[in-house]
């Protein structure tokens, strides 16, 4: 199928987040977020900004339109969320320090790679296009698809469903510390990508996922393939 891939082993599947994994993206999130409060003559709290780290798209529609009277309706304020965020992905996202060359490593050595993400499809697909990573991979998943939030694995089981990988032998990579608890309640092997600590500290992902770093310049491909093969033995 790849390069690198052997026939008679089952292979190895990874689960990517996409915002502020793959992508150095949530900074746009925030500043959307906060654009958004300033221009219903709000601002949001501490408590407001958590809550909207794991929300789908149209919670957070409902959240803007019901605590600060945005737009005419939670679809409306949808709506406003599409246009900022499209010209964002479409044209100035970038991938995280060593993302990229990453990625690439495991898919030139035939490990199965998938993008399971709280965002929309259209913006991953325009994200994940414009920086490179979109043909290496064999799913991309949106929770907007599965109609559950990354508090269920809803999403990570339907991207591992597509790329037809055992559950012993797929990781979840995120940067969020929540999600790494759902993953790990569902019974994945966990990797966690520090990003910011709005989505979890470094101490909080290390000691809650399998393994983790600052950026994927900390990860060596092979080193990471072998480990994994070595958790998945019986």
């Amino acid at each position: 199928r790849k390069d690198g891939e052997v026939a008679s082993e089952a292979p190895i599947g990874v689960i990517f987040d996409c915002d502020g994994t793959l992508l150095d993206s949530m900074g746009v999130w925030r500043e959307m977020e906060s654009e958004f409060a300033h221009r219903a003559g709000g601002e949001l709290s501490p408590t407001d900004k958590d809550r909207l780290t794991t929300m789908t798209t149209p919670e957070a529609g409902e959240f803007f339109h019901t605590k600060f009277g945005l737009g005419t309706s939670p679809q409306e304020v949808v709506r406003m969320v599409g246009e900022y965020m499209m010209e964002f992905y479409s044209t100035r996202a970038t991938a995280r320090p060593g993302a990229l060359e990453f990625v690439r490593s495991l898919f030139e050595r035939g490990i199965r790679l998938s993008v399971a993400s709280s965002s929309p499809m259209p913006y991953l697909l325009a994200g994940l296009s414009h920086t490179g990573f979109l043909p290496m991979l064999d799913a991309v998943v949106s929770v907007d698809d599965e109609g559950k939030p990354k508090r269920e694995p809803a999403v990570y089981d339907r991207a591992r469903s597509l790329m037809g990988t055992e559950l012993s032998r797929t990781w979840g990579v995120e940067d969020a510390l929540y999600a790494i608890g759902t993953l790990k309640r569902a019974g994945y092997h966990t990797l966690a990508v520090y990003d910011c600590d709005l989505s979890g500290t470094y101490a909080e992902l290390s000691a809650s996922a399998e393994r983790a770093v600052r950026d994927f310049r900390d990860l060596d491909p092979d080193e990471f393939i072998e480990f994994a093969r070595m958790v998945a033995m019986p």
